[in-house]
């Protein structure tokens, strides 16, 4: 397979792996859970290549889908390369400004993207997929880097969002941006999709065409129907929005009458039980009022309960197709900062060029389940989580967001938007946005590294929790499960053939004193053919008693890196 040669190439690629575990510390103030957990919806606070690398020890293999949106390497975006890459003249040269004039812009940005894309891997589920939005800049860049580091076997396609308008009458027009899609095992992913057994569009026609039959008085019929959605509503994604049903079947609504990129039509539409206008779409109608008229003769239109919401459009289940097109049309680029402007009306330019929430929801729709991880580790706005606590509200699911946004916004931008979409925001025209969502999140800062000179020097000290997590997913490469834990004896975890323990406290003056041993030998229960691995910052056993007690000794912090694997 061909590589991708670029400047810093050799001092990056294995870079991910010389990136040290950091410090996840909780600042309950900023989240909405009462008590902060990294099992919770989270906000991580820091530099995306350390706290993916900080996330690995409850994330490894659990992420179901990942979507990013990094720079575009336009030369407009101001953007640095700072990963500590071990070469003081590259991270001079890695260090400053990109702009257009760079001309080595293209290497750096392959730089950044390597050890990140790399960790992102170590995320995903065997059945995950990973979107990363792109234009013109670097696609081919990212194609080939994509190929490499997760397999170009396991290209899934490239979908090309249209979804704005270029005026400049010197180039060709450029109105679409693409969102380069991969599996982390393709065939793992189309064997899950083949072994479905459950096809929502089949059975919302069957359940359709029965009420149909047995229920022609439609208050009634829609009744029937509500109830059964309801019951079944963990089952039929992605067909959750089909909720009404009439004489032609069961159906959902569809803004296609909107006319985003020009000026459309305008006319009247009149509400047919306050007879005032309906609220005009912002461009105006996609189609002329005689087209209009004939939709409303064939009873294709949906009202709201006033004029003050815009008509949509009857799309029945007949019409759905499964699979995510490689044109997303109608999802306008101008949303993005309109949804901004109804969430911080006293500050509407608070964010450049943020995406729409409802294209992302498309792609979630398309690669979630209800249950799914979904990460974003170049958050900005906070889209991703506004797009998953929609998502949940809509179809009841439970997906959990993880952004990661290194910028000093993070709390007062991207967590805030979380908070004001989970929350309600009072004022807002728009009746979703005023009830909220609901949903909590945990707001996370990234902390110093847990480097064996911090250890040593007692400077940065973990907390017990934080270092627990970080020595039994290295030592055993498995999820720390708290409820395992029991602080008395020291134990942290256990899988099935091996019990860790951790003898620690976050003091430097306690260290000096804590140590495996002979009471804490004594006091182990009987071993019974597990492996018992002690991580300590002394031992005062000398082998032939470590044997005896079938204990195995890592002495703190030297051998936090040995792999105990299991036998």
């Amino acid at each position: 397979m061909p590589r991708l040669h670029f400047k810093g190439r050799n001092l990056v690629e294995n870079h991910h792996l010389t990136v040290p575990f950091h410090e996840l510390r909780a600042v309950a103030s900023r989240g909405l859970s009462t008590t902060p957990s990294l099992h919770d919806n989270l906000v991580v606070h820091g530099d995306n290549l350390a706290a993916l690398k900080a996330l690995q020890p409850t994330l490894h293999r659990q992420v179901k889908c990942i979507y990013i949106d990094p720079p575009y390497n336009t030369g407009k975006e101001g953007w640095a390369y700072n990963d500590r890459v071990n070469s003081p003249m590259m991270r001079d040269w890695l260090g400053k400004t990109v702009d257009r004039d760079d001309l080595t812009r293209h290497d750096k940005w392959c730089c950044m993207m390597m050890p990140r894309l790399k960790l992102l891997r170590e995320l995903l589920r065997d059945d995950g997929v990973i979107f990363v939005s792109t234009d013109d800049n670097e696609v081919h860049h990212l194609r080939t880097l994509m190929d490499e580091v997760i397999g170009e076997e396991n290209f899934v396609g490239k979908v090309i969002w249209h979804g704005s308008t270029d005026n400049n009458p010197t180039n060709i027009a450029t109105e679409h941006e693409y969102i380069v899609c991969y599996a982390l095992n393709k065939e793992r992913l189309e064997e899950e999709w083949k072994s479905a057994r459950f096809e929502p569009k089949a059975v919302l026609q069957g359940i359709g065409a029965e009420l149909i039959e047995t229920h022609p008085e439609t208050d009634r019929r829609q009744r029937v129907y509500s109830h059964w959605l309801r019951e079944h509503r963990s089952q039929l994604k992605p067909l959750d929005r089909y909720k009404y049903i009439d004489d032609a079947g069961v159906f959902t609504g569809s803004q296609s009458v909107h006319n985003p990129g020009r000026e459309g039509y305008r006319y009247d539409v009149l509400h047919p039980v306050t007879g005032e206008p309906c609220r005009q779409p912002l461009m105006g109608y996609r189609f002329p009022e005689s087209t209009m008229k004939r939709l409303l003769a064939e009873d294709r239109v949906i009202f709201g309960k006033d004029e003050s919401k815009i008509i949509e459009l009857k799309a029945h289940v007949d019409d759905y197709q499964a699979k995510l097109g490689s044109v997303i049309k109608g999802i306008d680029s101008r949303r993005g900062p309109n949804e901004l402007r109804r969430l911080f009306p006293e500050n509407p330019r608070i964010f450049k060029n943020p995406k729409p929430s409802t294209l992302i929801r498309e792609l979630l729709s398309f690669a979630t389940n209800d249950d799914s991880i979904v990460l974003d580790s170049f958050a900005g706005s906070g889209t991703t989580a506004h797009a998953v606590l929609d998502l949940n509200r809509q179809d009841g699911g439970n997906r959990r967001f993880v952004l990661i946004e290194c910028e000093d916004y993070a709390e007062t931008l991207t967590a805030e938007r979380v908070r004001r979409v989970a929350q309600g925001v009072p004022d807002a025209k728009d009746e979703d946005l005023r009830g909220g969502s609901g949903g909590t999140f945990s707001y996370f800062e990234l902390g110093g590294p847990m480097r064996e000179e911090s250890l040593l020097g007692g400077g940065e000290l973990p907390a017990y929790d934080a270092l627990a997590g970080y020595i039994f997913f290295t030592a055993t490469g498995q999820e720390l499960r708290p409820q395992q834990a029991d602080r008395k004896r020291w134990l942290i975890g256990s899988t099935d053939s091996t019990d860790v323990y951790l003898v620690y406290e976050p003091d430097a003056e306690r260290l000096k004193v804590l140590a495996l041993d002979l009471a804490f030998a004594k006091a182990l229960p009987p071993a019974n053919g597990r492996k018992r691995v002690v991580f300590a910052p002394t031992r005062f056993l000398d082998e032939c008693f470590l044997n005896r007690y079938e204990v195995e000794f890592c002495q703190l912090p030297f051998e936090i890196y040995r792999v105990v694997a299991d036998s």
